[in-house]
């Protein structure tokens, strides 16, 4: 068990952790959450002992094992297996003292202790984890130094899976993965049987592979059973209810303060009131609960509609120099499609993408587009080609030549960067900010299409979920690279599989695609999938078959949901408009307006519910019975 109790740790004259009190049982695998800069690595760093707390304690059963992913990942002439097996400290231990030893007890006690930590399977066990982390046979027996710095990050994480220590910490595992790696990450961690606390901004991650969610909220941990959808929703509840009972509490407070200040002065109510205001200062006061404030995303819609295909793609080849990378590309992209790219990193998702937007030209075949068709393009390597002398207003001015600095300044608002923010140089913004701000320049100027290759990484959840709402309002196409599956499913509704050297249409949705990647990679062990392997084909085909028949009805949720957005949108106008007090002097009318108006939109949302959870739980049951 892990318990911590009374934690205090400060930086500076800020705190971070205020008495902070949590027991997780053995076994137990909990998601670490909370706003960016709560202390969530700050608390990883106390468990492990690298920082020391103020006051607090923190403690584990003797002898038990911490693991964490390295921070400076493998570089040296070892192969990839030799790295991960070297993980388990343990066993290289046992290994070297069972070479020398003589003592034939202490030999037996080597021996026994090796079969019981698995000690001869090692290289079987240590290849599995590699395979899982998208690396093949070949690639296991290199050397680390011929990998990129994110496959070597992926060796560091394969050691500390390995080594499988008792305490296993992770910040924010996926950001070096693939789909493909992080659906298998998300299969082992939900099978781990030691404690596990993953901090992630992955949600699918929250939810598949965790069972407690600790919030870090004003300095506590406050744990909450469940994922994190879960979470969300006890919390959103919990806020509710601790808001109803400080509105309840104001009023009780101002009714007794009233009374003291009406009788404090009367010799026969002197004591009634003396006794009111010994209650009011009893009163511990009810803290208003405060979400962090999260910028939203804007993509304006195509400011040139375009005539269909935006692009059309005829037996064309792609690659660098003379060699091709895809060849018999046979594709077609409209004007509204949403399009989700699968396929392991290596394969080919990143040069297509440059294809389509135009920064590589095709090497054969015939790729036509709209004439109409303009392309905003997002990939991670451009947070480093922002300059880091200049700040997003700057960034922005470049892409409004001869404007006045007011509109400048107001465009640069509107990407999310407020007030002195937008005057911060772009070497001192956080990643997300960073992110933002290329989300925003790839957008500017209205494009026809938007492809977006990895946009998440450095969002973190609540940023996601704004991002996921912008893009199902943007009314243009969408090509998205992402290992974050919830944004998949919540934004593309065609998928496309780059392998085999060439891209086509994945006949199945992302649960199909899991099942593939955990049989190919031997994550689904010990479930019985072995016996169902030679059906795959067969339970893709059916999945897609499903998918056509519910295509209509997928649509009318969809529909449904964005109604109601847009009516929640409209009730958050009028709820501003009416907290008002000046507007029922000043224009009676529009007050009494704007309620109506609220009440019509009220009763709309409620319809459009009622209609979207028949919808869903309809859809639910065509699905389950296919």
């Amino acid at each position: 068990m892990l318990q911590i109790g009374n934690l205090t740790y400060r930086i500076g004259d800020r705190v971070l952790l205020s008495g902070a009190s949590v027991s997780l049982p053995a076994g137990t695998r909990a998601g670490l959450v909370g706003r960016n800069g709560a202390g969530k690595t700050t608390l990883l760093k106390l468990i492990t002992g690298e920082l020391a707390p103020e006051s607090g304690d923190i403690a584990m059963p003797r002898g038990a094992r911490i693991g964490q992913v390295a921070q400076e990942a493998p570089s040296g002439p070892e192969t990839l297996l030799e790295v991960v097996m070297a993980g388990d400290r343990e066993r290289a231990a046992l290994l070297a003292a069972a070479a020398t030893e003589t003592d034939p007890h202490r030999i037996a006690e080597i021996q026994t202790r090796l079969v019981d930590i698995g000690a001869h399977s090692a290289e079987a066990r240590a290849g599995a984890i590699l395979s899982g982390l998208g690396f093949d046979a070949a690639t296991q027996r290199g050397p680390c130094s011929a990998l990129s710095g994110g496959w070597r990050m992926r060796v560091a994480l394969a050691a500390v899976l390995f080594a499988e220590p008792d305490l296993l910490l992770l910040d924010e595992p996926t950001n070096y993965l693939d789909l493909e790696g992080t659906l298998w990450l998300h299969a082992f961690l939900a099978r781990y049987r030691h404690t596990v606390i993953v901090v992630s901004h992955d949600r699918d991650l929250l939810d598949a592979a965790v069972e407690m969610i600790v919030h870090i909220d004003d300095g506590k941990l406050v744990p909450y059973r469940g994922g994190y959808t879960q979470f969300d929703r006890q919390r959103r509840e919990r806020q509710a209810l601790q808001a109803k009972a400080r509105v309840k509490q104001e009023a009780a407070r101002a009714h007794m303060q009233a009374f003291v200040d009406r009788f404090r002065a009367k010799a026969t109510k002197a004591r009634q009131a003396q006794s009111r205001l010994k209650m009011l200062e009893r009163m511990e006061p009810i803290a208003e609960l405060v979400d962090e404030h999260v910028y939203g995303f804007s993509f304006p819609d195509p400011a040139k509609p375009a005539a269909p295909p935006l692009v059309a793609l005829d037996h064309v080849a792609v690659g660098y120099g003379e060699r091709a990378v895809l060849s018999q590309l046979d594709l077609r992209l409209d004007v509204d499609d949403r399009v989700g790219l699968l396929g392991q990193n290596g394969n080919g998702k990143s040069t297509f993408a440059k294809l389509i937007s135009g920064r590589l030209k095709p090497m054969a075949g015939e790729m036509r587009g709209s004439p109409r068709l303009s392309v905003g393009y997002f990939a991670q390597h451009q947070l480093d080609e922002l300059d880091p002398d200049g700040s997003a207003a700057d960034h922005v001015r470049r892409l409004m030549p001869g404007e006045l600095p007011a509109r400048v300044r107001a465009r640069t608002g509107a990407l999310g960067f407020p007030g002195a923010k937008m005057d911060t140089p772009t070497r001192e913004l956080s990643g997300g900010e960073k992110a933002r701000l290329l989300l925003g320049l790839a957008a500017f100027g209205a494009p026809n299409l938007l492809i977006l290759d990895e946009p998440t990484n450095h969002l973190d959840i609540d940023s996601r979920e704004a991002l996921i709402r912008a893009l199902n309002d943007y009314a243009g196409a969408v090509i998205i690279i992402s290992h974050d599956r919830h944004l998949l499913e919540a934004t593309v509704d065609r998928l496309w599989l780059v392998a085999d050297g060439t891209v086509r249409p994945f006949d199945g949705d992302l649960d199909d695609y899991r099942r593939r990647v955990l049989d190919d990679r031997g994550g689904a062990r010990g479930r019985g999938d072995d016996a169902a392997k030679p059906n795959a084909g067969e339970r893709r085909r059916e999945a897609a078959q499903r998918r056509e028949a519910l295509a209509p009805m997928r649509k009318k949720i969809k529909d449904s949901q964005s109604l109601m957005a847009r009516l929640e949108k409209e009730i958050q106008r009028l709820d501003a408009l009416l907290a008002d007090p000046a507007l029922y002097t000043r224009d009676p009318a529009a007050a009494a307006g704007h309620a109506r108006a609220k009440a019509d939109a009220g009763r709309q949302l409620a319809q459009a519910e009622e209609a979207w959870l028949a919808l869903s739980a309809e859809y639910e049951a065509a699905d389950g019975a296919g």
